[in-house]
């Protein structure tokens, strides 16, 4: 698959306002990869007939493409977050796409992320765009990504957290669900409570009610319709709800 073809496949609501402008210049820093000026205008005019962004009171569903758009532009504002790029962010960029699309999609995404990466992103404006056109799972999972960046170098610096936290604000993402997500990212023994958006004085029969709405939450198939490849981002998810119950079924003795 060459490039002109993955990015008319992977374009769907993201191609238009926005992020739309960002990656229609990324775009241009691309264009000598295609074979024909021509192959770049058709990408342009085939995502467009399939609708763009456009004010609506619904949303869309989500596709791969729409979220994998996401990811590279949000990616690239939290590795910027602290003034400097650490390699080991954009290695675990790679190799997060290499394992959720394969190695030549990913080899694709990642000309266009190093693009977007130099690009000044309006990150309200952006996430705004986001918000209103995916649904809340798959806002959910892509914050799960955005900690995985930021750790990839063994540490959340302040400023990384900070700027997360205001994405997730401007996702719309309550700050109880941005905390569960977070905490899964640190080592505490608060953080079961934390993942399960529990106080520590919960009893038993809140614990549990509050494993089954967590579990339903962050289940997998809530982001099915983003294809397989997202699948295991989502379980890992799951996973760590899973663990903070076991441990505070051990803790409490229940």
């Amino acid at each position: 698959m060459n490039i002109s073809k993955w990015i008319g496949a992977a374009l769907g609501w993201s191609f238009g306002g926005p992020i739309g402008a960002i990656i229609g210049m990324a775009l241009g820093g691309l264009v000598d990869a295609f074979s024909d000026r021509t192959d770049l205008e058709s990408v342009f005019k085939q995502s467009q007939q399939r609708g763009g962004y456009q004010t609506r009171s619904s949303r869309p569903q989500t596709s791969s493409g729409d979220f994998e758009v996401s990811l590279l532009v949000l990616a690239s504002i939290v590795i910027k977050a602290d003034g400097k790029q650490d390699q080991r962010e954009l290695d675990f960029v790679r190799q997060q796409f290499a394992h959720m699309y394969g190695k030549e999609r990913a080899n694709h995404a990642f000309q266009l992320f190093k693009n977007i990466n130099k690009q000044e992103i309006p990150v309200q404006q952006v996430c705004l765009q986001i918000k209103q056109m995916m649904d809340h799972a798959s806002r959910l999972q892509l914050l799960h990504f955005l900690f995985g960046i930021a750790k990839a170098d063994g540490h959340v610096s302040d400023v990384e957290v900070q700027q997360i936290y205001t994405i997730s604000g401007y996702l719309g993402i309550r700050s109880i669900d941005y905390e569960s997500i977070k905490a899964m990212f640190y080592s505490s023994s608060a953080n079961a409570y934390t993942i399960l958006e529990i106080e520590k004085s919960a009893t038993v029969t809140e614990i549990k009610a509050a494993y089954r709405k967590m579990a339903k939450k962050y289940h997998p198939d809530r982001v099915l319709h983003l294809g397989k490849e997202h699948q295991k981002g989502a379980e890992e998810k799951f996973r760590q709800v899973q663990g903070a119950y076991e441990q505070l079924q051990k803790e409490v003795g229940f």
